[in-house]
Formats: structure tokens, C-alpha cells, sequence
């Protein structure tokens, strides 16, 4: 199996320096390039074709977000995660909308960004907890129009895979939850999708937190 290809986009140089370390320490990603800009951020894209961009969310000569933007919309097989200081839940929703497949803030742990981009890798929205919390709480506000009704023609399997996908866990840890293996659990996601009229993950964890999941029976593990 190749390395995961790396991008850091950060404007403090210690940053870079320490990210670097750490992405280097993982036998299975390595980085290519690094740079302190947005202008730095869109070239050295182009020019290496990373598998993920890890890219800050203030730049000091444009928005890391604009800056994430024209990258998924250029280099559409590029996944950005956004890694930042800043936890409001604007800020969340904006990545999100921006075309961001994570994002993680800077203090919560080296392995919260691994994890991150491991997740990326498999095509799933990787935030840490504190930013799904800022992102569930930005979408409270939505009335439910199936209320009583939200996890209707769902099996108990499938709710128990439903609410470790509310926790942020990946296909793999939710495997191990469940004594599963990663394509089964992906198969369950994908049905449960389909029966919710959602499109994907994040849309399904902020369903699950909407409609108070926590509140439904467990399943045995």
C-alpha cells in the first residue's frame, strides 16, 4: 500500500516544522511539501497532487477557506483538512460548505489529525468532537419534520452502527465495536443513508444528534 501524500499549509514556520515531525513518524504517510500562504497553498497543489492538504484556516494573504474552495473545485481528488485554533460553529459550517473533509483544531492531540487524514483517505468527514458538537449545535434549530417518526424502518444492526457514527468513529472502529468487518460496516451506512434521504456522514451524525438517538434503546454490542 503507498503513503498518503501529504501537503502542510501553515504561516508559522514552528507549525510546519512540528506537523511535519509528526506526519513523518507514521510509517504510512509522509509529506511532500509545505508552504506559508495561500498562493504557496494553490502551487504547490498543483505542482504535487497531494492525496490531503493539510491547510490553516488564516493565511496571512487570503482565507484558508477560499483557499480550500479553489482546490476542490481545481483538484477535485485532493482532500483538505482544515486544522485551526478558531472552534465557532460558523466556522465549521463554512469549511464544510467550502468542500473541507475535516476538520480538527490544533490543541486537541497529535492523533486526532493522523486520524484525520486516515479518514479522509476513506472518503469520510473527519472532525474531531469538539467541532461536531459546534457543527450539531449550528443545526438544532432546524425543526424535524418527521418527528416521532425519525428512525423509522431502521433495524436495531443498523442503529447501533447509526449511533457510533454520531460519536465520529470511523468504518474500522465501528467494526471493532461491533465485531464487524470495515465493508460490512460501510454497507450498513450506505443502506441507512439511503433510507434517511441523507448524503452523507455528517449529514447522518447531525441527524442522529437532532432527533436525540441517545435517547433510543441500544442493541447489544
Amino acid at each position: 500500500m503507498s503513503q498518503i501524500s501529504v501537503l502542510i499549509i501553515d504561516d508559522h514556520e514552528v507549525v510546519r516544522l512540528g506537523l511535519r515531525s509528526l506526519i513523518d513518524s507514521h510509517s504510512d504517510m509522509r509529506v511532500v511539501a509545505e508552504g506559508g500562504t495561500a498562493k504557496e497553498a494553490i502551487t504547490l497543489a498543483e505542482h504535487h497532487n497531494p492525496d490531503v492538504v493539510v491547510l490553516d484556516i488564516r493565511l496571512p494573504d487570503r482565507s484558508g477557506l477560499d483557499v480550500c474552495s479553489e482546490i476542490r473545485q481545481k483538484l477535485p481528488n485532493i482532500r483538505v483538512i482544515i486544522l485551526t485554533s478558531y472552534i465557532q460553529e460558523e466556522l465549521v459550517s463554512e469549511a464544510m460548505r467550502s468542500g473541507a473533509n475535516g476538520y480538527v483544531l490544533k490543541d486537541v492531540g497529535n492523533e486526532s489529525l493522523i486520524r484525520a487524514i486516515r479518514a479522509a483517505m476513506q472518503g469520510e468527514i473527519a472532525l474531531d468532537s469538539q467541532s461536531a458538537s459546534r457543527l450539531a449545535e449550528r443545526f438544532r434549530v432546524i425543526d424535524s419534520q418527521l418527528e416521532g417518526f425519525a428512525f423509522q424502518g431502521l433495524s436495531p444492526r443498523e442503529m447501533d452502527v447509526l449511533r457510533i457514527v454520531a460519536e465520529g468513529k470511523s468504518n474500522k472502529e465501528i467494526g471493532g465495536r461491533l465485531n464487524l468487518s470495515e465493508i460490512t460496516i460501510r454497507n450498513y451506512v450506505s443502506t441507512i443513508l439511503d433510507k434517511l434521504g441523507l448524503a452523507n456522514r455528517i449529514e447522518l451524525a447531525l441527524y442522529a444528534v437532532k432527533h436525540k438517538l441517545s435517547m433510543y434503546p441500544k442493541a447489544m454490542e
